[in-house]
């Protein structure tokens, strides 16, 4: 069996966890869906062969950015403006 964490960005309330669930279950070999709405960290446990970068297209599908966890996003180029935070990412009732 295999497991892997992510961050995920975008989780605010319940409904977001069942969001953030709803997309990974139906991925062939995802057994179990473990969401820490705290801390944004997600834990995929099963069998699959696609790895993470299967699980995490299918959060930012879902409007839920994800990447692994502990890995950092590389920084912007300095002559690039940061993109500006979106509001109601994820479709969360709460935005």
């Amino acid at each position: 069996m295999s497991t892997i964490d992510l961050e995920v960005q975008g989780m605010s309330c319940g409904s977001c966890v069942n969001h953030v669930t709803q997309a990974l279950k139906p991925i062939n070999g995802v057994d179990d869906v473990t969401v820490d709405l705290q801390s944004g960290h997600v834990r995929v446990s099963g069998t699959f062969d696609a790895g993470a970068d299967q699980l995490v297209s299918a959060l930012t599908a879902a409007g839920y950015p994800a990447r692994l966890a502990g890995v950092r996003a590389s920084p912007s180029p300095i002559n690039e403006p940061a993109a500006a935070p979106t509001s109601g990412r994820g479709g969360c009732c709460c935005h």
